[in-house]
This record gives structure tokens, C-alpha cells and sequence, in this order.
């Protein structure tokens, strides 16, 4: 059973890992970045906000 459970970690980190970078791209800074990676927020919207202008920490604020 540990080995489930590694493994869903394993691949929760991977995903973060991937909106981490997706989000860096669109212009986000590493710290507000590395938030909305592990949060729940829609990384779509996240970057469509970034990419019509927004603040990067208003778009976060908005997301989070």
C-alpha cells in the first residue's frame, strides 16, 4: 500500500512541476509561480490573465 501512495505523490509533484513551468513562461515570477503550481487554481486562466495584460500578482490574487 506505501507504494500507492508514493507513487500518487510522485505524480502530483510532476504535474506541480509542469504548471510551474507553464506558469514561468507566461511571465509569472518563481515565488508567486511555485504558489499557484501547487494550488487548485486553473492554470488556463492563470495564464490568460498574465497574457491580456494583468499584473502577474493581481492575476495570483485573483486565482488564489
Amino acid at each position: 500500500m506505501p507504494e500507492i501512495a508514493e507513487h500518487v505523490q510522485s505524480e502530483r509533484e510532476r504535474i506541480a512541476g509542469w504548471r510551474l513551468h507553464v506558469l514561468i513562461e507566461a511571465g509569472y515570477p518563481v515565488h508567486l509561480a511555485e504558489r499557484l503550481a501547487h494550488s487548485e487554481a486553473d492554470l488556463h486562466r492563470a495564464v490568460e490573465l498574465v497574457r491580456q495584460g494583468c499584473d502577474a500578482t493581481v492575476a495570483a490574487e485573483i486565482l488564489l
